[in-house]
């Protein structure tokens, strides 16, 4: 199964488009490199797992793996991480 690669911040909703350098944790909880490193500081705020660079998917496969069109926006905008 692929990783979704899903299409904005769900900090500050910034399109994140397939090839840019967004943030992910191991629950594919997305957020823009601006939102991860300075809000966040590395941590995600849904699980506390770490943020890690999401990997690029090569044009190509794009084609047959598009990425996500589903938008996820915290409505309560984001706080570091309480979670442990």
């Amino acid at each position: 199964m692929a990783l979704e690669l899903r299409p904005n911040c769900e900090c500050c909703d910034r399109d994140l488009p397939p090839e840019s350098p967004a943030m992910i944790c191991s629950f594919e909880c997305t957020f823009c490199a601006d939102c991860a490193s300075t809000t966040l500081a590395g941590i995600c705020p849904n699980c506390g797992g770490e943020l890690v660079r999401r990997p690029i998917r090569p044009a190509a496969k794009l084609a047959k793996n598009p990425a996500s069109t589903k938008r996820i926006l915290k409505a309560e905008g984001c706080q570091p991480s309480r979670a442990a």
